[in-house]
């Protein structure tokens, strides 16, 4: 037997396979470039970060800045925190934020703070103030198996101004970046986080308050070099 189909079936048999043709390349190429893609936080939201629902501390600013829309901290008692780990077992990673360090807050602030649960394990992005108002950058990791403190008073750079600041881990080596330029180094064991929290604008036991403004977090899953960066 033959069958026979009317011209507009035919017609509707073809778009659907071609529908299905798209959506298998589609599917095939979001699988292959899935693993390398950075995970972006636009962090101009006070409700929700990365997805998730934010518990607020003290009265954050949502404000139209020269790099766009970006939460504005106090440096007294403003703060954002999500329920999730970004660098969540990932091995190797680059941890790279937008932010402006304003005048006028504490010595030390910890303006990113992403923490394992039950446990003292995490990573840190922090500023340094210097004696003439100027800051550095200091970042820090603490796993189980070692801790390491980047630090170096001599790359100073002035506040009020808009930098990328980076924290890349692999193979044992740990850098940090102030707008793709690397200002330190070092070794130290550092295995996988499990699911944990993240903080911005304070640490998350609410010590060491930020006063200035974060407009992006970005993660990804690699160490990044430094031509591949973000800059201002």
């Amino acid at each position: 037997m033959v069958s026979r189909c009317s011209p507009a079936s035919l017609v509707a048999a073809a778009a659907w396979l071609a529908a299905a043709a798209a959506s298998l390349v589609g599917c095939s190429r979001s699988s292959s470039e899935a693993p390398g893609a950075a995970r972006i936080w636009m962090v101009d939201d006070l409700t929700r970060l990365g997805g998730q629902r934010t518990t607020v501390w003290g009265a954050p600013q949502v404000a139209d800045t020269e790099r766009g829309r970006a939460v504005c901290f106090d440096g007294q008692r403003d703060g954002l925190v999500v329920g999730a780990n970004p660098i969540e077992g990932l091995a190797a990673f680059t941890i790279e934020v937008l932010f402006r360090p304003d005048a006028g807050g504490e010595a030390a602030t910890r303006f990113v703070h992403i923490a394992e649960e039950h446990g003292e394990n995490r990573a840190l992005i922090e500023t340094r103030a210097t004696p003439d108002g100027r800051w550095y950058l200091d970042t820090f990791l603490h796993g189980a198996a070692g801790k390491l403190t980047l630090a170096r008073a001599d790359t100073a750079h002035v506040a009020g101004a808009w930098y990328w600041a980076a924290l890349s881990y692999a193979d044992r080596q740990m850098r940090h970046y102030v707008n793709g330029v690397l200002e330190a180094s070092g070794s130290v064991a550092f295995g996988p986080l499990g699911p944990g929290q993240t903080s911005l604008g304070v640490r998350l036991n609410q010590i060491s308050w930020f006063k200035g403004c974060v407009r992006e977090l970005r993660v990804s899953p690699a160490a990044l070099p430094a031509a591949r960066l973000q800059r201002p």
